[in-house]
């Protein structure tokens, strides 16, 4: 009896020891792999590795992260999902239905992330009302970038609505200049046109439009009025466009071969890391009218076993949320932070923009999720819309044609 009594206390005292030496490991799957991005993961890795964890790393290349998509479903259907995954919007309500998901909602109760965050923003991280995904920032869609210099030799100013755009786009090409440096992929098409849309119809013909699929809205006289700026957008942009990553857009602006891009603020990341100044090299102006477009970078956890991926999985989550590591990744990104009580005071001139601005659509009612960028629509809504928008973008189909298709593609996908 004194031995299994002494046997049994052993065995306690090895598991516990065991549970109390796991240490966190993480396998994190993602896309930010070019310059800005890959300089804003490191953060987390190096902050995740000075708390004692162990991050492996599984970028798959891609900004608009249909790759990773594709390789996260292979290793889910394989029963070997990754600690947390790079998600954002109904996608983590998504793969949370299919069972993939489970949630944090300790660590975002302890850490008080119902006051920190934007009641928006908390609400696509949560999965039947507990906290599945720790959002790491909230970047601006809807800027319309450009190069200072260019702009100055052409007397141009920097434009905040689409006629002004307009304006500046048909004075730089006569003179030469490629108005706007773009890439031709589907996503990219879809970030133009929802600035677009947005600008020219205004926050609630937005939401009604790309929030609420509200079909007398999709089929407006309005709507012709989007793709028919779109027309105009072709336009201006330059003949090899055609499968162009975004990034490589963005450098032809940061080396003058264009004089602007339309793209979210993951843009001025590559920018600063080419050493330019933001309102000294470069401008970023909004042509929205008060509305904020966002997309909100997220790390949703997945189902994983053993409790050193669990362990990891917790600090994860509470870095990600952590002050300083908002400050820092953000920085380093080229957004803003989702908590709303971090200092800007280390921010430059856009970012300082884009947090005030977001602070002032919150009070408005103006804070939209993109639909671009898989935040307002589930996949098939959305690559519905998308892919209308990207047909018309680059055949002869006319603005009417256009409307009619995007009211029965949408129609088809419900």
């Amino acid at each position: 009896m004194k031995k299994s009594i002494l046997l049994t206390s052993v065995l306690a005292l090895g598991l516990s020891a065991t549970a109390a030496m796991a240490e966190p490991k993480a396998e994190v799957l993602h896309w930010w792999t070019s310059g800005g991005e890959a300089a804003a993961v490191k953060v987390l890795m190096n902050e995740f590795a000075e708390n004692g964890g162990t991050w492996t790393d599984m970028p798959v290349a891609g900004g608009g992260g249909d790759a990773a998509m594709t390789a996260l479903r292979a290793r889910v259907l394989s029963g070997n999902a990754p600690a947390a995954v790079q998600l954002k919007g109904p996608s983590i309500q998504e793969w949370f239905e299919e069972g993939a998901i489970g949630n944090i909602d300790d660590v975002a109760k302890a850490e008080g992330w119902d006051e920190l965050l934007p009641a928006a923003v908390a609400d696509h991280m949560k999965c039947d009302g507990a906290y599945c995904a720790a959002p790491v920032n909230v970047h601006r869609i809807d800027w319309i970038w450009g190069n200072s210099k260019v702009l100055a030799d052409a007397g141009i100013d920097a434009p905040t609505t689409w006629a002004e755009f307009n304006a500046a786009a048909d004075k730089l090409q006569g003179m030469g200049i490629t108005p706007l440096a773009h890439g031709g992929q589907a996503w990219q098409d879809a970030t133009v046109f929802e600035a677009v849309a947005v600008g020219l119809g205004g926050p609630e013909f937005f939401r009604k439009a790309f929030v609420e699929l509200d079909m007398d809205t999709l089929k407006s006289d309005k709507m012709k009025e989007v793709f028919d700026q779109m027309r105009k957008m072709r336009g201006y942009v330059d003949e090899n466009f055609s499968g162009r990553d975004w990034n490589l857009a963005t450098a032809m602006v940061i080396n003058g071969e264009a004089a602007f891009q339309i793209m979210g603020d993951w843009a001025k990341g590559e920018f600063i890391a080419a050493g330019k100044v933001p309102g000294k090299d470069f401008t970023c102006t909004s042509p929205s009218g008060g509305a904020y477009l966002y997309n909100v970078d997220s790390f949703a956890f997945f189902n994983v076993d053993g409790e050193d991926s669990v362990e990891g999985q917790k600090l994860l989550a509470k870095l990600v949320m952590g002050g300083n590591f908002q400050k820092v990744f953000n920085l380093n990104k080229g957004s803003v932070p989702a908590r709303l009580d971090v200092s800007m005071d280390e921010f430059e001139f856009c970012g300082r923009q884009s947090n005030a601005d977001m602070n002032t659509a919150i009070d408005q009612g103006f804070l939209l999720p993109s639909y671009a960028h898989g935040m307002s629509l589930r996949g098939a809504q959305a690559g519905a819309i998308t892919d209308v928008v990207t047909a018309h973008f680059n055949s002869d189909m006319s603005s009417e044609d256009a409307v009619a298709a995007l009211a029965k593609a949408v129609a088809n996908s419900l």
